[in-house]
């Protein structure tokens, strides 16, 4: 079996990929978490550090500031790696492609295949809907820190044109709409997986791209299946147009 290495791994998407783990072929030999003691059926250490077993590929979700750990590790070991913490900061963005000189690393804010589709698809009506206003709503569990999320960032970005100016939610009696502008909406509560909603708001008319992430196993899923994919690549920097084969 493939050797898994799992950073983040007692918070909810870490226990859910090395639940799922088996199944797609691999064996978790090891977690990496702040929280170590905690029960996992593995080895769990606080920090990455040098008496951390051997692994086949590490899967990341935990938090931006374990990004230069994580890094410095696995450049070390020559480690692929798959990146599905969101939130990062430019400076935290510069570090992964250096590191992806070295290394293979899988980057993306959203490992599900339906939210993929739903990128091309929203970059596809944004070029045949000029001059139709362009708004986007995320929501999520009252728990999730980042806002806007990475997903809803990543549709902006399929999205928006070089004169585009995104709006992050708007208030107050001088909130008119400008033509230029794509607004960008986060809603926060309950245990909400993840929904994301690209509308296109034209003369007499709508268009709406949405889709409802049921359950976080779908995040797992696409974590494992793109760790698979990415051992024995080249060094570099991949992301889903890469694995799915759109980009090709």
């Amino acid at each position: 079996m493939k050797r898994l290495m799992i950073s983040g791994c007692l918070g909810r998407m870490g226990r859910l990929i090395a639940q799922e783990a088996a199944a797609a072929g691999f064996e978790t030999v090891c977690g990496i978490d702040p929280g170590a003691g905690g029960e996992a059926g593995f080895p769990v250490y606080p920090s990455f550090s040098g008496e951390l077993p051997a692994a086949d590929v590490l899967i990341d979700f935990s938090a931006p500031q374990t990004l230069p750990g994580l890094l410095a590790f696995a450049t070390a070991r020559g480690l692929p790696c798959v990146l599905g913490t969101t939130g990062y900061a430019e400076t935290d963005l510069a570090a992964v492609a250096r590191a992806a000189a070295s290394i293979p690393v899988f980057r993306s804010a959203n490992l599900s295949r339906g939210v993929y589709v739903l990128r091309l698809l929203a970059a596809q009506a944004a070029r045949m809907l000029p001059g139709f206003d362009i708004e986007i709503v995320e929501k999520h569990h009252n728990q999730k820190q980042d806002s806007p999320s990475g997903t809803a960032l990543l549709l902006l970005d399929a999205v928006r044109a070089p004169q585009s100016r995104p709006v992050f939610g708007r208030e107050g009696n001088k909130a008119k709409r400008a033509p230029e502008e794509i607004g960008v909406h986060a809603v926060r509560g309950g245990t909400v997986a993840g929904e994301h909603e690209v509308g296109f708001y034209g003369s007499n008319e709508t268009l709406t791209l949405t889709h409802q992430a049921q359950g976080r196993g779908v995040f797992a899923a696409g974590a494992l299946g793109a760790a698979a994919w990415l051992m024995g690549k080249a060094p570099g920097l991949y992301g889903m147009d890469d694995w799915l084969g759109a980009g090709q």
